[in-house]
């Protein structure tokens, strides 16, 4: 079978491409040849994290790949069948690699061809151009579950910049049919807090919870919900999300910010809070990050989903150019809200089985 060519820098042009095609041909049992992977960046080419990625794919798959190798500007990957024996998997992405983005490969691969997986990953549990992974377990998690993908995690060790070494277990279900989704309840929720610090004093977590609390009631909302956990890690770090979800069409909204050398503790509450509160005041039922996310489960769905989400983003465009370029039966519209003041939109997608018998 020829395989489905991916132009790797279209759009945002970014990991994120590659990620979704594996993923994709994974289920769909299609090889893919993923060309210019990254060309638009500093550093084009597959990166450490990435290899990482497509590496598990792989042989959790049993498939054939061609040119996976750091630098490398173009894969061909061509499946088989899921190998994986029950027994719990290993796998080490090296230094501060991203966990979650690698359990962004791995978790629709799995699940939506039909297998259970227990891995335990070894990397970056919150770092730079990634998303936390409380933002995966507390957000991600409850929005895929309306869906029908289950998987939970645990966090063993926290992994920050530059060591890493943060250790993670998911146990990941399977599901063999997606639903389709209506997420457009905008009503509000009360937000939660969660604050995380590594090898740092107490206070510093403090701060981070109390400028968080201060922009959100600022902006009329109150949080009465909040928690602050001190956790090992090798290297020191820090992180904060804050969050609401609701399993009666949303709201699933989460704004996230780690720590940094040089960056105050009340930066990175602000920055969270910020980031939540872009969706939250917009009615969104689904934040900008998460809109792309929803994307490789819904393509696959039998039937019509929808999301009302604060703004398009580069990958969420990116990532929806991508299903429909491998899958001729996936067909999406992009829809302004006649009332929207900062680009609030619908995201409508008929899934890849929707006219199948």
């Amino acid at each position: 079978m020829e395989p489905v060519k991916i132009n790797g820098s279209q759009g945002e042009g970014g990991g994120q491409i590659l990620r979704t095609a594996i993923s994709l041909s994974a289920i769909i049992g299609v090889p893919v040849e993923v060309t210019d992977i990254r060309a638009k960046r500093q550093n084009p080419g597959l990166r450490p994290s990435h290899l990482a990625a497509v590496k598990v794919v792989t042989d959790l798959f049993g498939a054939k790949v061609e040119n996976l190798q750091v630098g490398a500007d173009w894969i061909r990957f061509s499946p088989s069948s899921y190998r994986a024996n029950g027994d719990l998997q290993k796998v080490d992405i090296g230094t501060a690699g991203s966990i979650p983005l690698t359990l962004m490969a791995i978790i629709p691969a799995v699940s939506l061809s039909g297998n259970k997986l227990e891995i335990e990953i070894t990397g970056g549990t919150d770092v730079k151009a990634s998303p936390t992974i409380d933002y995966m377990r507390y957000v991600v998690s409850e929005a895929y579950k309306m869906i029908g993908i289950k998987f939970s995690i645990d966090v063993l060790k926290r992994g920050y910049y530059p060591k890493g070494g943060g250790m993670v277990r998911a146990t990941i279900e399977p599901c063999t049919k997606p639903a389709p989704v209506e997420f457009l309840n905008s009503r509000a929720f009360a937000p939660r807090i969660t604050s995380v610090c590594s090898q740092l004093p107490k206070h510093v977590a403090e701060r981070q919870i109390s400028s968080a609390l201060l922009l959100l009631e600022k902006n009329g909302l109150k949080c009465t919900s909040y928690s602050l956990s001190l956790e090992s890690a090798l290297s020191p770090g820090t992180s904060t999300l804050v969050y609401s979800v609701s399993d009666f069409g949303g709201p699933f909204l989460g704004g996230d910010s780690i720590g940094e050398i040089g960056k105050r503790a009340e930066q990175v509450g602000h920055e969270a809070a910020a980031r939540y509160l872009e969706s939250a005041l917009a009615g969104a039922a689904v934040d900008p990050f998460l809109a792309d996310m929803l994307v490789l489960p819904m393509c696959l769905t039998k039937g019509r989903s929808k999301y009302r989400t604060s703004r398009v983003t580069q990958h969420l465009q990116t990532n929806l150019q991508v299903v429909s370029q491998m899958l001729s039966g996936c067909k999406y519209w992009i829809t302004t809200l006649p009332s929207a003041k900062t680009g609030e939109c619908v995201v409508t997608m008929d899934g890849y089985n929707s006219n199948s018998a």
